[in-house]
């Protein structure tokens, strides 16, 4: 098959989030297991910057009356897997990150720069394609690449069939209507059934009315979608099309993620030994000024500081796990008012936390490998990869059961335990299940154990790459 995976983000060419970790390894997944997967991803300059040996593919116009852009074609660092690029300097040619400015807000023309993403994907599923080579499957993520369904199918003719992946229902990319005619969609197509959504022009709601298949990121979170209180206004649409949803854990790029070899450790461990663990936490510990404590149970953040990820509860609750003997590695950024708090939280406990406001990429692998207990307690997370992190670095997991949380981490009461598993989205639940996850810390034997689980339970991509196959066949 000829599948064209397009994403807003890749990992390592730039990343905001989960969606450029699965961009990077997925379709690295695919192309071993024999398929001919090629991305594409949007022109920016930190992705023209890391990207050798660039070509010019194709030039052309894209809506009536903008300027021509350029496909270029190169290859993926480490993988191999080639990649289009969509040079149009004018909308991704920019200062700062990829969907908003420095100051926080989003770019006023994303409407144009996404829906031209998705308009060159849907060109490449079609007779429209400038390319020799032609989509089979177009697999798009997120609501960036929303609209390249509705272009296929209002395009007519024979074209390649659409599968949309949904990593967070939340962000739903809407606009207003009068982008219909810079974005050369038809007024016919704002209707209910379409891409309107509460008067405003959806990428997500156009994604989910015209692909051929739905999926989401975890089993359990292509359930809660359907509800009222997670599918954010759609749960309607999706019901309705429920035989076409269906939910795909992610993995993770297990050689990227693997302590025996991590490029960002001094300390290497696996399995068969966890001892270089310890010197991990020791040089962690050193390099955030934490007071090097070899048994105080060190607990580990990586994540959006945002409501969604719980970190508000986690705020109540730390207090009495500092006072207790705790340490907290936190790393981070994003509401102004979680970044004030969790600084506040450092200045009282100076030596027992440490809170880094920025993305480190090197200091995310030190925590999830030098931390005792990793916490991730999110009111709802449509897969994570951190737990799944934490698992394979020897660093169970404390999760709320939810979305893919409740599909990857297995309570320690089981047999098959990898984490530590809460239910009600409380302060005193969280608060309960690090207790107990701490008290199983001290009982050495106990927590090897966990540890054991999670390092040996298969969380790389292999399976799941194989589902997606599965399922791009069915609909070929």
């Amino acid at each position: 098959m000829k599948i064209l995976f397009v994403t807003s983000e890749v990992h390592p060419l730039i990343k905001t989030g989960g969606l450029a970790d699965v961009s990077g390894a997925l379709p690295a997944a695919l192309q071993t297991l024999g398929e001919d997967v090629r991305l594409l991803v949007p022109g920016y300059t930190q992705v023209l910057d890391k990207l050798e040996n660039k070509r010019t593919v194709a030039a052309f116009s894209v809506f009536p009356g903008q300027p021509e852009v350029k496909l270029l074609s190169a290859k993926m660092p480490d993988t191999e897997v080639p990649v289009y690029v969509l040079d149009a300097p004018q909308y991704f040619c920019r200062v700062a990150g990829p969907y908003q400015y420095e100051l926080g807000g989003d770019w006023p023309d994303n409407a144009m720069r996404f829906g031209m993403l998705s308009k060159v994907a849907a060109m490449l599923g079609s007779a429209a394609s400038p390319l020799a080579w032609r989509a089979d499957i177009l697999h798009c993520n997120d609501w960036q690449s929303g609209l390249a369904p509705a272009y296929l199918h209002l395009g007519g003719g024979v074209h390649a069939k659409s599968v949309m992946t949904i990593h967070n229902m939340a962000f739903q990319g809407n606009f207003d209507r009068d982008w219909l005619g810079p974005l050369d969609l038809p007024q016919s197509c704002f209707d209910m059934h379409g891409v309107e959504f509460h008067g405003y022009l959806s990428f997500l709601k156009a994604g989910l009315h015209y692909a051929d298949r739905i999926v989401t990121v975890s089993p359990t979170y292509a359930q809660e979608i359907q509800t009222t209180e997670m599918g954010y206004g759609m749960q309607g649409l999706l019901t309705v099309r429920n035989g076409d949803v269906s939910g795909i854990l992610n993995g993770i790029d297990d050689k990227e993620w693997d302590p025996a070899t991590d490029r960002y450790l001094t300390a290497h461990f696996d399995s068969s030994d966890l001892a270089p663990k310890a010197a991990g936490k020791r040089a962690l510990q050193q390099r955030l000024g934490l007071e090097e404590q070899a048994r105080a149970p060190l607990l580990g953040v990586v994540s959006r500081l945002t409501y969604q990820k719980g970190l508000d509860m986690l705020l109540e609750c730390l207090p009495k796990l500092l006072d207790g003997g705790a340490q907290l590695a936190l790393l981070g950024s994003g509401e102004d008012d979680l970044e004030r708090r969790f600084g506040q939280l450092a200045l009282r406990y100076p030596g027992r936390v440490s809170v880094t406001v920025k993305f480190d990429e090197g200091l995310s692998h030190q925590i999830m490998a030098g931390a005792d207990i990793f916490l991730m307690p999110s009111r709802f997370e449509p897969c994570g990869l951190n737990q799944m992190y934490g698992m394979r670095y020897g660093t169970p997991p404390v999760v709320r059961r939810t979305g893919g949380l409740a599909d990857s981490v297995d309570d320690a009461s089981l047999p098959d335990g990898t984490g530590f598993v809460f239910d009600e989205p409380t302060p005193a639940a969280l608060y309960r299940t690090v207790a107990a996850a701490i008290d199983c810390y001290r009982d050495l034997p106990k927590f090897q154990r966990i540890q054991l689980n999670g390092m040996r339970r298969d969380v790389g991509w292999r399976v799941s790459a194989q589902r997606y196959i599965d399922l791009y066949r069915k609909i070929e």
